[in-house]
């Protein structure tokens, strides 16, 4: 009898240390996505608060009953924003955001975002996370790189191999308007892998997919209008994008005369 109160202590012992270690575990995460949103300015606050303003807005003013169009934006524009501030939580959630997106598309039978999202931007997402915490400047900003001409040219050579490749799934599949489909699939790796690379030029590729997106989803919107908040989102997106650009270069500025200093 006095083993097996052992044993049973044991286990409670045990027991008490797993859960101190995952309430640990849960309060570190929440320390670091509050020293995140600290570390935003009051232009950057502003800009996410007024981005989800205009996203929340055009889901209530289309009276869209899609909830996870919202829900997709939302997450999106959050991405974005630290995305711009080179905070590996953007990438975290950019996971997330295409998770939620490739559901989405698969409804409305856009299989190229759906492939795209979940078998390209996600899964180069999470190689993102990895590259990202292994190079970072400050607690809260990842180390900018300078990608050098050759980089880019083997970048380019790789975008055409994914997007041949991608239009003939996206023929067999019967993609609705597979010409723009396609393009945003060629936008979208460019976007990921210079994300990846830590590269501001990114940002470019991700507001050249905006665009593209735009013109999807007003497609996609004249057939239904529960898509509009989707449009509005890119919309967002596409602002952000050319927020994180800025911020990503001026990042790179300040590295530089950090080092050089």
């Amino acid at each position: 009898m006095v083993r097996v109160f052992f044993y049973h202590t044991g286990d409670v012992n045990a027991g008490g240390v797993a859960a101190c270690a995952e309430v640990s575990c849960i309060m570190k995460i929440y320390d670091s996505v509050q020293n995140s949103i600290g570390n935003l300015n009051r232009f950057e606050k502003c800009l996410w608060a007024g981005s989800a303003a205009v996203v929340a807005a055009s889901f209530v003013l289309a009276k869209s009953g899609d909830w996870m169009t919202l829900i997709a934006s939302l997450i999106g524009v959050t991405a974005l924003i630290f995305v711009a501030k080179g905070d590996v939580l953007g990438q975290i959630l950019t996971i997330l955001f295409s998770v939620v997106y490739s559901i989405i598309s698969f409804y409305f039978a856009y299989y190229g975002e759906m492939a795209t999202y979940m078998g390209m931007t996600a899964p180069i997402a999470l190689l993102s996370v990895i590259t990202w915490l292994r190079n970072p400047y400050s607690q809260q900003q990842v180390k900018v790189n300078r990608l050098r001409a050759r980089g880019f040219a083997v970048l380019f050579m790789l975008a055409a191999l994914v997007t041949w490749g991608f239009y003939y799934i996206l023929s067999y599949f019967h993609t609705a308007n597979i010409v723009f489909s396609t393009i945003s699939v060629t936008t979208s790796f460019l976007a990921s892998a210079l994300m990846m690379l830590r590269s501001p030029y990114y940002a470019v590729a991700y507001a050249a997919n905006d665009l593209v997106l735009i013109v999807l989803w007003v497609l996609a919107s004249m057939e239904s209008i529960s898509y509009v908040p989707m449009v509005a989102c890119f919309v967002i997106f596409f602002v952000n994008d050319l927020y994180g650009f800025h911020n990503w270069v001026r990042m790179q500025t300040e590295q530089n005369r950090s080092e050089c200093g």
